[in-house]
C-alpha cells in the first residue's frame, strides 16, 4: 500500500491547501508525487493553462514516485489526522506531462509579487472579454509574452498563462515586501512564489517528423 510519511502537521496542511487549488481549477486533476533526498516530495499538478504547478513538503514516500487522484488525496489528507496516510490507488498512466529537470537551473532574477498580481488581474479582465468558442480565453492571448526577466545572460520570456496558473493555484500575494524568483534552464523557465511554483518549457516541442 502507497504510503506518505509528514515531518509535522503543518505539512500536510500546506500539500492539502495546494491540491485543494488544484481540484478547484480542475476536478479530474491529478497529482504526482515524487520523493527526493533530504526527506522531501515534491507534488506535481498540471493546470489547464498548459503550466505545471508544483510544491514541496517534508515528508517521505514510498513508492518514490507515484501518481494518485486530486480527490482521493485531498480526501485523505481532509480525513486522516496522524502523519501517515494513504495517497490513494496508483494511477501512473494518467501523467501525461513531461517533467522538468532538477538540476542545472539558473537564477535569473526577482520580481515584485505585487506587480506580478496586478498584471494577473490585468490579464484576467482582459480575458474575460475575449472569450473564445470553448468558454476559454483563446491561445494567442494566453500565449502572449507579459514580461521579460533578463539576468546571469539569459532572457525568459514570461507568457500570460504563467500568471493565469500563479493566480490560479493561489500563490500570488499583494504583499509589498513579497517578491517571485525566476529561474531557468535553456528549455524550462521556473517562477517560484511563497506557496509554490509553475514551471513551463521555454521553447515549443518541435514535432516529430514522419
Amino acid at each position: 500500500m502507497p504510503e506518505l510519511v509528514f515531518a509535522e502537521p503543518g505539512e500536510r496542511n500546506d500539500l492539502g491547501a495546494f491540491v485543494a487549488r488544484a481540484v478547484r481549477l480542475d476536478q479530474q486533476a491529478v497529482v504526482r508525487l515524487r520523493a527526493r533526498e533530504g526527506g522531501l516530495v515534491d507534488a506535481w499538478v498540471s493546470t489547464p493553462f498548459d503550466v505545471l504547478a508544483t510544491r514541496t513538503a517534508r515528508a517521505d514516500l514510498a513508492p518514490s514516485d507515484l501518481t494518485v487522484s486530486g480527490n482521493e488525496l485531498l480526501a485523505a489528507l481532509a480525513v486522516v489526522r496522524g502523519d501517515r496516510l494513504d495517497p490513494g490507488h496508483p494511477q501512473d498512466m494518467l501523467w501525461l506531462s513531461a517533467l522538468p529537470p532538477t538540476k542545472h537551473w539558473q537564477r535569473v532574477d526577482q520580481l515584485p509579487a505585487k506587480m506580478v498580481s496586478d498584471l494577473a488581474d490585468k490579464g484576467i479582465a482582459l480575458a474575460k472579454d475575449n472569450v473564445g468558442p470553448t468558454g476559454n480565453p483563446p491561445a494567442s492571448l494566453l500565449d502572449q509574452t507579459v514580461l521579460t526577466v533578463t539576468g546571469e545572460g539569459m532572457a525568459v520570456k514570461v507568457p500570460l498563462r504563467c500568471l493565469f496558473a500563479l493566480s490560479g493555484m493561489g500563490f500570488l500575494a499583494d504583499d509589498e515586501d513579497e517578491t517571485i524568483k525566476v529561474t531557468a534552464t535553456d528549455s524550462w523557465m521556473r517562477l517560484d512564489a511563497r506557496y509554490g511554483a509553475v514551471v513551463r518549457r521555454r521553447h515549443a516541442l518541435l514535432p516529430l517528423l514522419v
